[in-house]
């Protein structure tokens, strides 16, 4: 067999001694007792024997990549958060009770603060009572009372250096299992206080199909806006001991500006206007209006948009910064 040159490259060895061979038959080869079937050179399976290696492997290993990061992944990954909630329904029916009840008594108070001052803020108590109810359902699907993440808990374990290597990136991974959770949540948390308020007060439904569409468009991007708001708060963990204090303050910030407790236009003046310009009113008070018919949907959504969009660029910069700092510290 000829000799190479030494510092050859191994590829380049394996090809020029599989050129080299000894023909068939030849004293110098080596007579294998097994038959072709069997031999290791013979196995089909073995990914890369023979002419399975080489470019055309590599090809197909990016093809299946591209084909995972796709919108299927997205697809399965929100049926996987619809699914896995729905496994709790216990629970789920107790926070529907809990939000009707917590919805009737909100009522009472509006009622009451509505006939001392008719006319508020441009509601009368017939719309003032609704839009109660209304926020009341979107506090399932929109976690405006809590995180809903479990990200904090696997940055504290070190579980966050797993989710940063998959084929996807993390908050796109995170935001379309909220989607899934968040369509579970408004069809079982959601639901039930507005068929509460509609059978004790009376509450008023959109009747036109184009306002539906829009009240469910509205709703989308406000949990989409809802989520890019809490990503950024459970990735405040990397930085902080712990995360709690953040997260009440966030509780807080979205309970009063959100438009949950009582509409934002309840607000005076400048600070009303304020109020209104920030992202906490995407989330509950821009969908209710579009519900109420006080808004269109098309600058409600033109509005939400524009959050969901800032609010995301940041999320993934934070994501990268995150990524730096696991590998600084080792993971």
């Amino acid at each position: 067999m000829k000799s190479l040159p030494r510092g050859t490259p191994i590829y380049q060895r394996v090809r020029n001694s599989s050129l080299t061979r000894p023909p068939p038959g030849s004293p110098d080869q080596a007579v294998n007792p097994l038959p072709p079937g069997r031999r290791p050179d013979h196995n089909p399976g073995l990914p890369l024997a023979g002419p399975r290696a080489g470019p055309g492997t590599a090809c197909h290993r990016a093809i299946t990549l591209r084909r995972c990061v796709s919108y299927s992944l997205y697809a399965r990954l929100a049926r996987y958060g619809f699914r896995k909630h729905a496994t709790y329904v216990a629970a789920a029916l107790a926070g529907a009770f809990t939000n009707s009840v917590f919805g009737v008594l909100r009522a009472y108070i509006l009622i009451a603060l509505w006939q001392a001052r008719p006319g508020l803020a441009g509601y009368d108590v017939t719309a003032a009572v609704t839009f109660c109810f209304v926020t009341q359902a979107f506090i399932g699907p929109m976690q405006l009372l809590s995180g809903g993440l479990t990200l904090p808990e696997r940055i504290r374990t070190g579980d966050i250096a797993l989710d940063l290597v998959r084929p996807a990136p993390l908050q796109l991974w995170l935001l379309a299992e909220d989607l899934g959770r968040a369509a579970y949540q408004l069809l079982v948390r959601g639901l039930p206080p507005m068929l509460a308020g509609a059978a004790v007060f009376g509450i008023t439904a959109p009747r036109d199909p184009a306002r539906w569409l829009g009240v469910l468009a509205c709703v989308t991007a406000g949990v989409v806006v809802s989520f890019a708001w809490r990503y950024l708060v459970c990735l405040s963990v990397c930085w902080l001991a712990d995360d709690r204090g953040v997260m009440v303050c966030s509780m807080l910030l979205t309970t009063l500006l959100s438009g949950m407790m009582v509409p934002l236009t309840l607000f005076p003046g400048a600070l009303g206007e304020v109020v209104r310009a920030l992202p906490w009113a995407a989330m509950a008070q821009a969908p209710a209006d579009v519900y109420l018919g006080i808004a269109s949907a098309g600058p409600a959504l033109a509005f939400q948009a524009a959050w969901g969009a800032a609010l995301l660029a940041l999320g993934a910069l934070a994501t990268r910064a995150v990524r730096h700092r696991v590998v600084i510290q080792g993971g």
